[in-house]
């Protein structure tokens, strides 16, 4: 081969291999996806916080780092109750919060976290995914250009922090309690002031006096928040959330602009989560309720029949009240208590009857 023909067969090569890279290039860039999400929780916040900057890690671990997602507690980039519109406008991809907090534009989101006298997680679980609460949920954010998905759970929550005995309804009257969703609405039908404060701000609202009582999540997570130097009546069962989901919101554009891989990859993260969190909200809460009643002075406390007859009664007026916001939540409202209906037979004869037969033979 002369030099001549040589130098011509290189160049050829030269400029397709040339052309390759150009053309490869741009096709890696659009295959990477930069995500930025917002949450309601503090850094670093044991379970709400650790558990959504998990997700956050998996994420990019799952793909190798191709997804890679910039993460934002509260207030790091919005306000923790801006986060719901910061994603649905766009300026950010996802959101991990509790939906409840914003059933101010439509009453339908407490029924996606918790509502008073609702669904357990084994049961929140199984309307979600095979009740038509997806569905559903889909309907509602799809509204408001957003997608949701499960993204986490605290299980049945305590009843709050009081800084008195609560031995009758009469009892919760004046009362200013930070209590956000449905439960909030409850209190108030029972002559308390509800106030919603995000978690980072409930400690010094209880210790100045502002507010009288609280309700947070359950021993793991209270404990570590100080509530007990404040409030020493520390009540359960929480009516108000018997099974707390977290929520992965995403803006409905730019998740339909994503591929199918990369839908099933986030659907699986969150679905992780959901199950990881409430594994390691079981696996705490009970040595950190033993803590504050042996070491920290708390005094455990069940509210009595009579109390949560008239936590029912209310509810059933606040449910009314949300029913006749539209046909939405109508639809809504009727799921759920269909669900809670046949969940509820079912877990009486398996899950409650074993474990009332467990705990009666172990003495617990």
């Amino acid at each position: 081969m002369d030099r001549r023909s040589f130098i011509k067969k290189a160049g050829v090569a030269t400029g397709a291999a040339a052309a390759a890279t150009t053309l490869a290039a741009p096709a890696i860039a659009q295959d990477r996806v930069e995500i930025a999400m917002v949450t309601t929780w503090p850094r670093d916040f044991p379970g709400l916080g650790t558990g959504a900057q998990r997700l956050a890690a998996n994420l990019s671990a799952m793909t190798d780092d191709r997804i890679q997602v910039q993460y934002f507690a509260a207030g790091e980039r919005v306000g923790a109750f801006d986060s719901f519109d910061e994603v649905a406008s766009g300026n950010a991809q996802m959101y991990h919060a509790a939906d409840y907090y914003w059933k101010g534009k439509h009453p339908g989101w407490a029924y996606f976290t918790a509502v008073p006298f609702g669904l357990t997680y084994d049961e929140m679980n199984a309307w979600i995914r095979f009740g038509g609460g997806q569905e559903l949920w889909d309907e509602l954010s799809g509204g408001f250009g957003l997608k949701c998905l499960m993204a986490g759970n605290t299980g049945v929550q305590m009843g709050g922090w009081f800084n008195k005995e609560i031995n009758s309804a009469d009892d919760l009257k004046g009362l200013k309690m930070r209590i956000p969703g449905l439960g909030g609405d409850v209190m108030a039908k029972l002559g308390a002031s509800p106030v919603s404060l995000p978690g980072g701000q409930i400690y010094e609202n209880l210790v100045s006096g502002a507010i009288d009582a609280t309700e947070w999540v359950g021993p793991w997570n209270d404990s570590f928040m100080k509530f007990y130097e404040a409030a020493k009546y520390y009540y359960y069962p929480g009516m108000h959330e018997p099974g707390s989901m977290l929520a992965l919101g995403m803006n409905k554009s730019w998740w339909e602009g994503l591929s199918k891989t990369d839908q099933m990859i986030i659907e699986a993260a969150a679905s992780q989560e959901n199950d990881i969190m409430m594994a390691e909200y079981n696996a705490k809460s009970g040595a950190a309720l033993k803590d504050l009643v042996e070491n920290q002075g708390v005094q455990l406390r069940e509210f009595n029949d009579d109390v949560y007859d008239a936590f029912f009664e209310a509810s059933e007026e606040v449910f009314e009240s949300a029913r006749d916001h539209s046909d939405l939540a109508k639809r809504i409202d009727a799921s759920f208590r269909a669900a809670r209906v046949d969940l509820g037979a079912w877990s009486k004869l398996t899950i409650q009857a074993y474990i009332a037969q467990r705990n009666r033979v172990l003495g617990v």
